[in-house]
């Protein structure tokens, strides 16, 4: 799959996620759908939030970076952090609906995802040294 193809998949594949978003809180009624509506509410919001973070993550990281020979670790990163981002609103918001959701319980989601960001980006077999080294 090439870098277009990609970014136009991510690009429609979002919009489509945030029409069913849409549609969820327009034509759903969280008091007689029950548990049914809130999942589509949650993943439905996630998906949405997932693509268009990877999208504007990816676009914002090429910008930034300009090396094209590289670009293969931007998408995986830009994904990765969109998908712990969107966890960490989604998680907010479940805890805020329980009515959970408190300023240290909030400081200690972010720590948390941090963390797990933190050990998957030092877990890597190899440097970002290393990835511009000829292979041989």
């Amino acid at each position: 799959m090439t870098l277009k193809q990609y970014l136009l998949l991510m690009t429609v594949g979002s919009l489509i996620c945030w029409g069913a978003w849409l549609f969820v809180i327009n034509g759903i009624d969280p008091d007689q759908s029950g548990i049914a509506g809130f999942l589509f509410f949650y993943v439905s919001l996630f998906l949405a939030l997932l693509g268009t973070l990877s999208v504007i993550g990816f676009i914002i990281r090429k910008g930034l970076f300009k090396s094209d020979h590289i670009v293969f670790h931007h998408v995986k990163n830009t994904f990765r952090q969109g998908l712990i981002f969107s966890l960490a609103i989604i998680i907010a918001m479940i805890l805020m609906q329980l009515n959970l959701l408190a300023w240290w319980n909030g400081i200690l989601l972010i720590a948390m995802l941090f963390v797990v960001e933190s050990v998957i980006f030092t877990k890597r077999k190899y440097s970002n040294k290393d990835a511009l080294l000829p292979q041989r």
